[in-house]
C-alpha cells in the first residue's frame, strides 16, 4: 500500500498560511511563477536550521537518499508535546510532515479544544451505530469502549487528545511547500485485526477493564509518559495480559508507521531545475511507537501482511447467532407483556426486521 506525494492522504500544498511571527516576503511587481517558487524556496533555505537545538523527544533517522527523518514522540494529552512539535517543525522547516493519524480520524485536525471535549464526552446511540456499522458488531463495540477511555482522560484533565496533531497541521501551512501526510494505519482494519487476535475470555476481560476504568490521571502522569523507561514498563504490563493486543494495535501499527515514513522521506526537487535533493520530515507520534520505528528503519517491511483482515470465523458466526436469538427472545418477551399493538410496533422496526432476517434459514440449493 504504497504512498506519493500525491497521496489522497495529503493535506497541505505548498502555500497554506503565514504566522505573524514568520511572515512570506510579498510577490514584487513582475516576478515570473517560476521566480516566485524560486523565492519561497531560497527563504525556506534560509530558515532551516542545519544543527537545530530540538527537544529531547525528538530522534533524528537518516534515509539511503541521506533525506532525514526527525521523529517527535509524544503524549497524545499534553501541553509540552505541541510546544516540542512546533519548536521542532519551525527548526527544520520539512517538506513533509507525517502524523500518526488516517483518513478516518481527520476531523481532529479541524475541530476545537471546546467541541472536541463535547464530542469526547458524548458517546450517544447514534455514535455506537456508526462504530458497528462502520466496524462490525465486535470491533464496533471495542471502539465504543476505547472512546470512553479517552472521555475518561478529557474529563480527568479536561483537555481533548490530539493537539500535537493539530499543532502540527497549522505549523506545517506555514512553511512553503511543505505537504502533510496522514500516516497511520486505517482504524477499521487495526481494530478488526486485534478483536481477530483475541479469544472470546480476553474480549470479554479487557471489555470489563474499558468499562470499569476509574483511576484518576493527573498531567503529571501524562508527561511521564514521555519518558522511554515508564512507557516500556506500561507496555511490558499490557503484553504480559494481551500479547495478542499489543502485536496488532502497536507492534503492526510501527511497521506501517514505518513505511509512510519512510515513503515520505525521498529526494525532492528544486527549483530552478528540479534537482533532486535530500528530503527533510518530521514524523509526530506517540511515544510508544518510536522504539518500533528506530527498530524498523532499515528492515524490509511486508504491509500487505498487516492490511489483511481474516473472515469470521464458523464459530464467530455461531455465536453471533446464538446473541441475535437470544436478542429476539427478549424482544417476543417484551412483546408479551406489552400487549399485540406495542408488540407489532417493536416487530416493523427495522433493527427487528434486520435481525430476523439474518436468522431466517437460506432457501435449498436448485437441484
Amino acid at each position: 500500500m504504497d504512498q506519493d506525494n500525491n497521496s489522497e492522504d495529503e493535506l497541505v500544498g505548498p502555500f497554506e498560511d503565514a504566522s505573524e511571527d514568520e511572515s512570506l516576503p510579498s510577490r514584487p511587481p513582475g516576478l515570473s511563477d517560476s521566480e516566485a517558487v524560486e523565492l519561497l524556496w531560497q527563504v525556506r533555505a534560509q530558515r532551516r536550521q542545519s544543527s537545530p537545538e530540538l527537544p529531547e523527544t525528538v530522534t533524528r533517522l537518516t534515509a539511503p537518499d541521506g533525506s532525514l527523518l526527525y521523529l517527535v514522540g509524544t503524549a497524545h494529552f499534553s501541553d509540552s508535546s505541541k510546544k516540542d512539535v512546533a519548536t521542532t517543525i519551525r527548526a527544520v522547516q520539512p517538506d513533509v510532515v507525517v502524523v500518526e493519524l488516517c483518513q478516518y480520524r481527520v476531523s481532529m485536525l479541524k475541530m476545537d479544544e471546546k467541541t472536541l471535549l463535547k464530542e469526547a464526552k458524548d458517546i450517544n446511540l447514534d455514535k455506537v451505530q456508526q462504530a458497528i456499522k462502520q466496524n462490525g458488531v465486535m470491533s464496533g463495540l471495542m471502539q465504543i469502549l476505547l472512546l470512553k477511555v479517552s472521555a475518561h482522560i478529557t474529563e480527568q484533565l479536561g483537555m481533548a487528545p490530539g493537539g500535537e496533531f493539530r499543532e502540527a497541521f497549522k505549523q506545517a501551512g506555514r512553511v512553503p511547500f511543505c505537504k502533510f501526510h496522514l500516516g497511520d494505519r486505517p482504524i477499521p482494519v487495526t481494530f478488526k485485526r486485534a478483536i481477530a487476535a483475541l479469544s472470546l475470555w480476553q474480549k470479554a476481560r479487557l471489555a470489563w477493564g474499558l468499562c470499569f476504568l476509574s483511576d484518576p490521571i493527573s498531567k503529571e502522569d501524562v508527561e511521564k509518559c514521555k519518558q522511554k523507561d515508564l512507557l516500556e514498563q506500561t507496555m511490558l504490563e499490557m503484553i504480559g495480559e494481551f500479547p495478542a493486543l499489543h502485536q496488532t494495535i502497536v507492534a503492526e501499527r510501527d511497521i506501517y508507521l514505518t513505511h509512510t515514513l519512510r515513503q515520505a522521506a525521498r529526494c525532492v526537487e528544486a527549483p530552478p531545475n528540479a534537482q533532486k535533493v535530500p528530503a527533510v520530515v518530521v514524523g509526530v507520534v506517540g511515544m510508544g511507537h518510536v522504539p518500533g520505528i528506530e527498530r524498523n528503519w532499515e528492515k524490509e517491511l511486508n504491509i500487505q501482511e498487516i492490511m489483511s483482515v481474516a473472515p469470521p470465523s464458523r464459530f464467530g458466526w455461531m455465536l453471533r447467532t446464538v446473541l441475535k436469538a437470544g436478542v429476539i427472545g427478549v424482544l417476543g418477551y417484551a412483546c408479551y407483556r406489552a400487549g399485540g399493538g406495542m408488540g407489532r410496533a417493536l416487530l416493523s422496526l427495522p433493527a427487528v426486521q434486520s435481525l430476523l432476517d439474518n436468522l431466517r434459514p437460506l432457501p435449498p440449493a436448485a437441484a
